[in-house]
């Protein structure tokens, strides 16, 4: 039986062997399942308790990586699009500290704005969006403007944000936050603003202009060009679109943690693009989903969770977590030059 040069079977109809290949999610959704069954097995080896079975501690794992999840969201279209994006996790500590400052109560005789205390909890939200919008507009006016590259472009504002949000109260941290602020922090509610997030984004990505704007820039910008896509303006929305993304992970931060700290955020860029990769997104640009997405933040926290459910100190996560990244990109490569091929 022969195998022609066009990678068919030499059977009568000619079937592709990519046509027995599983989809990609399902391939990423079966590394979750084998990575929460590693941490099943070695937790009754080594505890002599079940990972699984445990649902405050799935829950916990839930929340922990609900915002990062939002950030993904708006860091995966960006890498669809064929870019990047650094300054997520300080545009998280600014908004963090922004919104909080507008949510604390007249009780605080430390107020950082005495005037504008008791404020209704749309006001310091509305606010932090606002920021998040502000520095994704930077992002996408610097890049598509001067043409540098996005990982110069973001690493600047990556700075410049952490710096501002260190300036905003001269590192002193914010407290004392209303109760109706906090309720967007409570109980399982970031995890229905991060699915909530996904779903949306995941019918944009799909079935709108929107959509198919990222997935042609990506997949070739010069083509996408010609074809009448105004690429610059492109480029900014989406941008744009992540920064507000980054600045509900920052309301949803500081509303979780009930105030407001300049060190928030730290990593998480990193973390959100990992979730990216591992979830199929390609660093080359022109394929991914948000579907993916979910499930590689998810392998994340199982990792995370089943560290430390393992007792296992926090700097091997990390060391593993390089790990993961570097696989996944190294099968995102394979993959690109079997299309290729």
């Amino acid at each position: 039986m022969a195998i022609s040069n066009t990678g068919q079977i030499g059977k009568p109809g000619g079937l592709s062997l990519a046509k027995f290949r599983l989809p990609a999610e399902a391939r990423i959704f079966a590394v979750l399942l084998g990575v929460a069954a590693i941490f099943e097995i070695l937790g009754w080896f080594l505890v002599g308790q079940s990972f699984l079975a445990n649902k405050e501690r799935l829950l916990v794992m839930i929340l922990q990586v609900s915002v990062i999840g939002i950030i993904a969201v708006g860091v995966t279209q960006i890498i669809i699009m064929g870019g990047i994006d650094l300054s997520s996790g300080s545009v998280v500590a600014l908004t963090a500290m922004v919104s909080a400052s507008l949510a604390q109560t007249s009780e605080f005789g430390r107020a950082v704005f005495p005037s504008l205390t008791d404020l209704p909890m749309v006001v310091p939200l509305v606010c932090g969006l606002l920021v998040g919008l502000a520095c994704g507009l930077l992002n996408g006016f610097v890049i598509a403007k001067t043409a540098i590259p996005p990982f110069i472009a973001t690493l600047g504002v990556m700075v410049t944000a952490r710096g501002v949000a260190k300036w905003y109260t001269e590192g002193e941290p914010i407290s004392m936050l209303s109760d109706s602020y906090a309720e967007i922090g409570s109980g399982i509610t970031p995890v229905l603003i991060f699915l909530g997030v996904a779903a949306l984004f995941h019918i944009v990505l799909s079935y709108t202009r929107y959509g198919k704007y990222t997935y042609a820039i990506g997949a070739n910008r010069s083509a996408a060009r010609v074809s009448g896509i105004n690429v610059n303006k492109h480029l900014v929305v989406v941008y744009a679109v992540a920064g507000l993304l980054s600045g509900l992970a920052g309301v949803v931060t500081s509303a979780r943690a009930v105030s407001g700290q300049a060190g928030m955020g730290m990593m998480y860029e990193l973390d959100a693009i990992a979730a990216a990769v591992i979830g199929g997104t390609s660093l080359n640009g022109g394929l991914g989903k948000i579907t993916g997405t979910v499930i590689g933040v998810l392998i994340l926290g199982v990792v995370t969770s089943g560290f430390t459910f393992l007792r296992i100190d926090a700097y091997y996560q990390e060391i593993v977590k390089g790990v993961i990244i570097v696989v996944a990109v190294v099968a995102d490569q394979y993959r690109q030059r079997n299309r290729r091929s």
